[in-house]
């Protein structure tokens, strides 16, 4: 195998010759993608119902014709990060032998969980398992692996099961894939922290030229709906718990309110940068989180959920090669409308939680990487899902008092918090909770794509990342007021299909690069 390494040529590529009236950018990435994301905008708002509907053809397209392709890309994904982490390649260190950390595990492991899904499980970590185990209940189209299940006790095991498959290994597996690669052909070749860069050697130099381009502004467009659609879920369920709380009725209007003083918090943070912005409020939030999910522990049957954390991980893996499965699905209602979609949306928040990874993890080993990428935040996702998902379940159970079933998505949450305890007070910190996730998404989602479209430069001004964020917040107000998150979730999937071919692809690449490492190391 012929060392490409020996000849790297960035061609100048990210440098100040990249300047442009002041702004630090790739103009042939920058404009295209910001002149098609106001055109989305201004569409939304001329057309919105035709917007809506064309938003909702694409996501019936995609998970009816592209569904093997979504979950075969999820199983190489997660197949591929195994293979790195547990073969010898997993002793290499990013940045080199000498490289040190920049932050400490804590903090590291609070960002990369923040960044990645913290809002989105708030959001269904109620929700997702109480619908499946009220379809399963009844047998529905969308019951997990089989059709009609016999008993309670079994449909609680899908239930959770099949929740646990849309949370663990699969999505984080497709994140900590963009991040390796980043990191290495960053900190070990000394290129630009673009995506493009992944394939130098694959296309050798054409990755500077248009193939290039292509490649970033399909991962600019990937997370900016990605993103769109995670703050449109953070927004609607925030609303739903002030709703809940305050009694404040729930308008488009209102929504608008509450994203536009977030969107203050946000560029306050995004000015504060990683250090004095994402890292303290991903730090809280992780306090904040973990509290929560104690009170929600000690407060339920603690016995009881204690046991089903370790029952829910034994039939998730025991599951897994039957949830895995591309092809002869049985259970098509469940794949497509759950873990397809989210398998797209996943795919689509790659490059943006992906980038933010490498950008924080100069100094870890491969193997450190995959575990703190991967493993760490399952275990995480698994214990948060065990503890509110089997409260929730316990409370179906009992006979809903609560009125958990009957409740909205976004509503399924607080009321939960609604039958413990102390329920004002928690519920404040929840909804807390879920804007300090709004903001740190926001922020390094913002940091991401500005990086992305200036040609892998981490110091752009700040006007220039200030226009990512509203931009950003712009297409996700659109969408979530014309459509609802059908049109957001549409746009993640249109994004996240052509999306996977480059992780794929990117696969390749980092094999590639990890081998020059290893032999350096052997000489």
């Amino acid at each position: 195998m012929a060392d490409w390494s020996k000849d790297i040529d960035t061609g100048g590529y990210g440098q100040s010759s990249r300047k442009f009236a002041g702004l630090l950018i790739d103009p042939l990435v920058f404009f295209p993608t910001a002149i098609i994301s106001m055109a989305v905008i201004a569409y939304s708002i001329a057309y919105p119902q035709s917007s809506a509907d064309l938003f909702s053809n694409i996501r019936k397209s995609a998970t009816d014709n592209f569904d093997w392709f979504f979950m075969s890309a999820g199983n190489v994904l997660l197949l591929f990060c195994v293979a790195v982490a547990v073969s010898p390649l997993g002793k290499i260190r990013l940045g080199g032998k000498g490289a040190t950390p920049d932050y400490s595990r804590m903090s590291w492991f609070s960002m990369l969980f923040g960044a990645g899904m913290g809002i989105g499980l708030v959001f269904y970590g109620v929700s997702e398992p109480v619908s499946h185990f009220t379809a399963s209940m009844v047998g529905g189209a969308s019951a997990p692996l089989s059709g009609a299940v016999q008993n309670a006790g079994l449909s609680r095991d899908l239930a959770m099961s099949a929740a646990i498959f849309d949370w663990a290994l699969h999505p984080w597996a497709m994140f900590a894939v963009t991040g390796l690669a980043l990191a290495v052909f960053a900190y070990d070749f000394g290129m630009p922290l673009s995506m493009r860069s992944a394939f130098y050697p694959i296309f050798g130099k054409a990755v500077w030229g248009r193939l290039g381009d292509v490649i970033e502004i399909l991962a600019v467009f990937a997370t900016i709906f990605g993103l769109a659609t995670s703050l449109g879920l953070g927004a609607q369920q925030a609303m739903a718990g002030i709703t809940f709380l305050y009694h404040v009725p729930s308008t488009p209007w209102s929504i608008l309110g509450l994203i536009a003083i977030m969107a203050g918090v946000t560029f306050l943070s995004v000015h504060g940068g990683i250090d004095r912005g994402i890292r303290i409020l991903s730090e809280l939030n992780m306090v904040v989180a973990l509290v929560l999910l104690l009170f929600v522990l000690v407060t339920g049957p603690v016995r009881d959920l204690l046991s089903d954390l370790v029952r829910n991980t034994f039939i998730y893996l025991q599951n897994l090669p039957a949830l895995s499965n591309p092809v002869a699905r049985a259970d098509i209602g469940f794949y497509r409308d759950w873990s397809v979609y989210y398998w797209a949306w996943w795919l689509s928040w790659a490059p943006f939680v992906g980038m933010f990874m490498a950008r924080i993890s100069l100094g870890r080993t491969v193997r450190e990487f995959v575990a703190g990428a991967m493993i760490a935040p399952s275990v995480l996702g698994i214990i948060w899902l065990t503890i509110f998902g089997d409260a929730s379940i316990a409370h179906i159970v009992a006979g809903d008092q609560a009125g958990l079933a009957h409740a909205t998505l976004d509503q399924q949450l607080f009321v939960l918090l609604g039958a413990l305890p102390w329920a004002q007070v928690t519920s404040f910190v929840t909804i807390c909770l879920i804007l300090i996730f709004f903001v740190t998404g926001w922020d390094s989602g913002t940091l991401v794509i500005d990086t992305m479209t200036s040609g892998g430069r981490t110091d752009t001004p700040l006007r220039q990342k200030a226009f990512w964020l509203f931009a950003v917040g712009g297409i996700g107000v659109m969408l979530l007021l014309t459509g609802g998150l059908n049109s957001l979730q549409a746009g993640s999937i249109a994004t996240g299909l052509p999306l996977g071919l480059v992780l794929l692809l990117m696969c390749f690449g980092t094999f590639k690069g990890l081998m020059v490492l290893h032999r350096r190391h052997i000489d």
